[in-house]
C-alpha cells in the first residue's frame, strides 16, 4: 500500500468536497480504504515543500511521487486515487 500525498489549502471548496468524498467512500462503500495513509499538506503552511512539486491547483493528489489528479474532484477521481495507492 502506498501513501497518498494530498495538497490542500484552507478554505478551498474543492478540498472540502474531496474530503467529503473520502468520508463517504470509506464509510459506506470501501471501509478497507480507512487504512490507506493520506498525508495532507496545506500549501500555505508548508509552502517550501509544496513548491517542490509541479502543480497549480488544489486539491492535488500524488501517489509514490506520481501526480494522479489535480483540481476539482468527483467520486470517480477519488476512487482512481485510492486505486493507485492500493495497486501493487
Amino acid at each position: 500500500m502506498k501513501e497518498i500525498l494530498m495538497f490542500v489549502q484552507d478554505g478551498c471548496p474543492h478540498c472540502k468536497r474531496a474530503l467529503k468524498w473520502h468520508e463517504v467512500l470509506t464509510e459506506k462503500f470501501h471501509p478497507e480504504w480507512k487504512n490507506v495513509p493520506i498525508r495532507m499538506v496545506d500549501e500555505n503552511v508548508e509552502k517550501e515543500y509544496a513548491e517542490s512539486f509541479d502543480y497549480y491547483y488544489v486539491p492535488t493528489y500524488y501517489v509514490d511521487g506520481v501526480k494522479i489528479h489535480e483540481g476539482p474532484v468527483t467520486q470517480q477521481d477519488v476512487e482512481k486515487v485510492f486505486a493507485a495507492a492500493l495497486e501493487n
